[in-house]
């Protein structure tokens, strides 16, 4: 079964597409219009082993706040969608991801419940045209739709692209261990209800 989603969100202040295959090779294709969030939607591709594009137009000329929040929406709705009954996954997914001087870790669940705590102190305002506040924006929108539990924790790093990129390719990898199915549990709900 192929687990892939195709998702269109449009408003008054974004119009967003996401295609996504979970069992992909990293294949990616952005365009955001904030550069650095493209490199770092390109490390959710690349380091999860998902194909993922996604083109955003937003309300730039005001701020980057609601392009980046909606595509935290619009991705998590693809991801619910595309993982669909959760049968057979892993469920769990943990990572630590060095870079330079900088280390986080993400642990996350594909529990059904949204949930997120994350624990980051930038050490900039913004990266390139990236406001460093809107990496929270942007994983609340992702986890309230996509129904993921999700703990992110910088525990080092002064350089704030260091510190967002160890971020980014921590959640990628524990999402991919999260999703990749688990040999022993082929075909069952890896949870006590019986459902996610």
């Amino acid at each position: 079964m192929t687990r892939t989603a195709t998702v269109q969100r449009n408003t008054a202040e974004t119009q967003i597409r996401v295609e996504l295959n979970l069992d992909g090779t990293g294949q990616a294709h952005f365009v955001t219009g904030i550069g650095f969030f493209d490199h770092m939607l390109d490390q959710i591709a690349r380091h999860g082993l998902i194909d993922l594009s996604i083109d955003a137009k937003g309300d730039l000329h005001i701020d980057g706040h609601h392009t980046v929040e909606d595509v935290g929406i619009t991705l998590g709705q693809a991801f619910a969608q595309a993982l669909g009954d959760k049968r057979g996954i892993t469920r769990y997914g943990h990572a630590y991801v060095p870079l330079d001087e900088a280390l986080s870790r993400v642990v996350l669940d594909c529990s059904g419940r949204p949930g997120l705590h994350m624990d980051v102190t930038f050490t900039a305002g913004s990266i390139g045209q990236l406001d460093t506040q809107l990496v929270f924006e942007f994983f609340q929108g992702f986890v309230n739709h996509a129904g993921v539990s999700l703990h992110i924790d910088n525990l080092k790093g002064h350089n704030a692209h260091h510190q967002c990129e160890t971020i980014f390719k921590a959640f990628a990898r524990a999402l991919r261990m999260a999703v990749t199915p688990d040999p022993r549990a082929a075909g069952t709900i890896p949870s006590t209800k019986g459902s996610l």
